[in-house]
């Protein structure tokens, strides 16, 4: 069963947990997705059934976490 771990060191890790915290907890098919923070790293865990599986979560959650910071970007230079 194939496994990553991603570790996203940001000042907006809190943020990124917050917004993909619920996509976490849906569940998918041949995936099991956990997210955290550890200080100030948002780190997601992945299992997949297959590699096929992986690179579907992993395509899903990475451009998740880039639209988060994506926003926060935004809302940042908008203040």
């Amino acid at each position: 069963m194939p496994t990553a771990t991603l570790r996203i060191e940001s000042a907006d890790a809190a943020n990124i947990v917050a917004t993909v915290g619920p996509e976490a907890r849906r569940d998918l098919p041949r995936t099991h997705v956990e997210i955290c923070l550890d200080r100030d790293v948002a780190v997601l865990s992945v299992e997949a059934a297959d590699t096929t599986a992986m690179r579907a979560a992993l395509n899903s959650y990475l451009e998740c976490i880039m639209i988060t910071e994506n926003i926060d970007s935004i809302a940042k230079e908008s203040t």
